[in-house]
């Protein structure tokens, strides 16, 4: 695949087009699945910068490309698939998500709380990561109660936001800040801690 042009203004009615060559609607429901795939793809890009472990920066670089992977099988319809003889998003990238988990899993400390989407700038990014995915998820399962999907996907999905829950977890306890956890009775105007008022100091 070379690209040559960026713009094309094929879309500037409001139509894009499939990997089949289908135009259909900007926001058709498929089109907001991919679509939002791209945009945790983004947010992956960015909580990178802020990763300073290699190897788990390696994990996202990999997680990138099994994402344009999924990206992809989303933007063919099935028929199309069987027609070019696509490969379908493969299970093994499910079963590789639960390993790294469970990598994750042994080495941080069991969960006594909730946890505040916070601490450090890289564990910050990965739970807004996290929540892109959770969008993408619903998303993809309302797609699929309307059109075919692959079957991998929606567990791929399922098991990147909790594989960034965990990553998140796991660059808070590297960089030595630990989960920053929710505290109880906040709406109600109940204490904070100090390490967890706004401009809190642990020291």
């Amino acid at each position: 695949m070379r690209i040559t042009k960026v713009y094309t203004k094929t879309g500037d009615g409001g139509e894009t087009g499939l990997g089949g060559g289908q135009r259909i609607p900007k926001d058709h429901l498929r089109i907001e699945s991919y679509g939002t795939v791209d945009e945790l793809n983004s947010a992956l890009g960015v909580a990178r910068l802020h990763v300073a472990d290699p190897a788990l920066a390696s994990t996202l670089v990999r997680i990138q490309h099994q994402l344009f992977d999924l990206g992809s099988d989303l933007a063919v319809l099935a028929p199309d698939k069987k027609r070019f003889g696509m490969p379908l998003f493969p299970g093994v990238a499910v079963t590789w998500l639960e390993e790294q988990i469970d990598a994750a899993t042994s080495e941080l400390p069991p969960l006594e709380e909730f946890v505040l989407p916070a601490g450090e700038p890289g564990a910050a990014h990965l739970h807004l990561a996290r929540c892109i995915c959770r969008r993408a998820e619903r998303l993809v399962v309302g797609l699929a109660r309307e059109e075919e999907v692959s079957e991998h996907v929606v567990p791929y999905l399922n098991r990147l936001s909790d594989a960034l829950f965990c990553f998140a977890r796991l660059v808070n306890l590297r960089e030595g800040t630990g989960d920053v956890l929710w505290v109880k009775g906040a709406a109600a105007g109940g204490p904070l801690t100090p390490a967890e008022e706004p401009g809190g100091d642990e020291s």
